[in-house]
């Protein structure tokens, strides 16, 4: 008897996660959407159900990546997870790329034309969304997103839950003196990261500043 395996998330990136998770099935499992609120029954010819439709199936063995960009949604139900016993899986893209001494969390998605460089330590539930890449000798905290053309160079230590958008572009740090981003910080999409981001902070532009009413101010001139 096969496996249980379910993508949870039935929005836009969900639905990239899954042809990437079914090419990972042998032919006695099956795989399934899961949403907390299904508005269609079928996706993509995949069955979507809730959770608890989903632990009602009589399979022994579960497991479940979760594809939700929101990380404070992703880790409670990466918790909710953990308490129902179901067993936390990756779904990587058979051409993202792992190279040397690369240490990755559980429940973590690697999209299609990812790039894992060298002596590098990412936490749990790391999204690397399409073409995004990490370089050398970086540290990376749990619950981290990053969103499609990520360029995160050496030397670089990122925080918990934090989100990095489109084509943001991070300056390699140095060799004992790393680029610190802090936790739960949000980069704007095409910002360029030259210095230290304190947790908590949103930034944006080139270089990257603090997003504020001052820096608005300017902006609109």
């Amino acid at each position: 008897m096969g496996q249980l395996f379910g993508v949870y998330g039935v929005s836009g990136f969900g639905r990239e996660v899954m042809p990437m998770a079914r090419i990972m099935m042998n032919k006695d499992d099956r795989i399934v959407f899961i949403d907390d609120n299904p508005e269609q029954a079928c996706v993509n010819d995949m069955d979507v159900l809730n959770f608890q439709q989903f632990m009602n199936i009589k399979l022994e063995t579960k497991n479940v990546c979760i594809s939700i960009a929101n990380s404070k949604i992703r880790r409670d139900i990466y918790d909710n997870l953990e308490r129902n016993g179901v067993h936390h899986w990756s779904v990587f893209s058979q051409n993202s790329i792992c190279m040397d001494n690369v240490d990755i969390g559980e429940n973590s998605i690697l999209a299609p034309f990812v790039s894992l460089t060298s002596n590098i330590k990412i936490g749990k539930s790391f999204h690397a969304n399409l073409y995004s890449y990490v370089a050398h000798d970086c540290v990376i905290g749990d619950f981290v997103t990053f969103a499609p053309s990520v360029k995160c160079n050496g030397n670089v230590h990122i925080g918990d839950n934090s989100y990095v958008g489109t084509g943001v572009i991070i300056k390699q740090g140095r060799p004992g003196k790393p680029l610190h981003i802090g936790n739960n910080v949000t980069i704007s999409a095409g910002a360029f990261v030259t210095k230290n981001i304190p947790d908590g902070m949103t930034v944006f532009g080139n270089p990257a500043v603090e997003l504020n009413r001052q820096n608005i101010r300017k902006l609109r001139g």
